[in-house]
């Protein structure tokens, strides 16, 4: 039950083709004239994404660039767990597991792997990059069990360093990534040296002290928070409460399953990265087990009452989540790097696009040089 196969992915052509059938055949929704996105994701964009999918996306040229990594598969707690495991060359090199969250995959650090793996100055740190697909997620494939949260994943993220002989490692989080990795931290602190994530999730007690004498970026970034919650927080009240009754129509549209998935995939991103995140939850049949994530979070039992002690570092950036230093500091109490970057695409739409959300693909060398500063310190 602890055996590590080798994997390789190979989607039958009859899927492929069901995809392109399906495409083709989409039904559009009526949209009111003139209202942009005010309704939600627009047409014009989704037409746009779904006819480069259908005409000019490449499944085979991605899946061959997947199969060129080291891919494997375990069995922990009764699910299957897929992973790229690249080992370094460098003798002094730190194991590191890195975690994506929804919509993303293990997309969104391919652009990492080379600069951690292989740095090209001997000064810069190395690392043993090891990429999980979530549970449920991706080429892990549907879940079999409930209570697949971020604690259960991050014990069964600390046995999967363990089963690759890692006794010492890092771990690297974004999005639902960056809720794991902390617990990582705070499940195995003889284990975890550092947590770096891209946001730390703290947010009001309730307590008007702690509103008191806040800075004009740290209102800012409040204001920045009560927007996304007024504007784009259906999604994590939906798959929260009634995951099952989206699934069916994820499971039978790829262009519902697009829009869904597309509202949290900024503007300013290339289609050829948000299609090929979308069509392995289609590919996989994981676009609803995917998003039970947020069900098992939202009633999770596990309410730990102490902040986290391990290392940790955050990244952030400016179109993303704004994270507040106060709030951060009540829970995690070893927050010992702390960066601000400005990162946006080039035709960047503002509030809508988020960008460096996804800060390994539109950022990477940004990120790298967070992760290795990071990583320099505590060794």
């Amino acid at each position: 039950m602890t055996a590590i196969r080798p994997f390789r992915i190979d989607v039958p052509q009859a899927q492929l083709d069901d995809l392109a059938d399906r495409l083709h055949r989409a039904l559009w929704p009526n949209e009111l004239p003139g209202v942009a996105d005010s309704y939600g994701v627009p047409n014009d964009r989704i037409r746009g994404l779904a006819e480069y999918w259908a005409q000019s996306f490449d499944w085979r040229a991605l899946e061959a660039k997947l199969n060129a990594y080291p891919q494997f598969t375990t069995e922990i707690e009764g699910e299957d767990i897929h992973f790229l495991h690249i080992r370094s060359e460098r003798p002094d090199a730190t194991p590191v597991i890195l975690t994506h969250g929804w919509p993303g995959s293990i997309l969104e650090y391919l652009d990492v792997i080379a600069p951690l793996t292989a740095p090209e100055s001997a000064d810069d740190p190395a690392f043993h990059v090891v990429i999980p697909s979530l549970p449920g997620f991706g080429f892990s494939g549907p879940t079999r069990s409930t209570g697949w949260n971020r604690f259960r994943t991050a014990r069964a993220w600390v046995e999967l360093m363990n089963r690759l002989g890692y006794q010492r490692f890092g771990t690297i989080g974004n999005d639902g990534g960056s809720f794991v990795a902390p617990e990582m931290g705070r499940l195995a602190p003889e284990q975890v040296i550092g947590v770096h994530v891209t946001q730390l999730f703290s947010f009001p007690s309730g307590d008007p002290a702690e509103m008191a004498d806040l800075s004009e970026e740290d209102l800012a970034g409040l204001q920045q928070l009560q927007w996304f919650y007024e504007n784009k927080m259906a999604f994590s009240s939906l798959h929260g409460q009634q995951p099952q009754t989206l699934a069916f129509a994820l499971a039978d549209s790829p262009v519902g399953l697009l829009a869904w998935n597309a509202q949290l995939f900024g503007e300013g991103l290339d289609p050829e990265f948000v299609i090929g995140n979308v069509a392995i939850y289609w590919l996989t049949g994981t676009a609803g087990s995917s998003i039970r994530f947020y069900y098992e979070d939202q009633h999770a039992t596990e309410q730990p009452a102490e902040p986290t002690t391990t290392p940790t570092a955050l990244a952030m950036f400016k179109g993303d989540f704004q994270s507040i230093r106060r709030f951060a500091d009540r829970d995690h109490k070893n927050i010992v790097s702390w960066h601000a970057y400005d990162v946006s695409a080039a035709d960047s739409t503002g509030a809508n696009d988020a960008a460096g959300h996804y800060a390994a693909h539109e950022a990477p060398e940004v990120l790298v040089a967070d992760i290795r500063q990071f990583f320099a310190q505590l060794s």
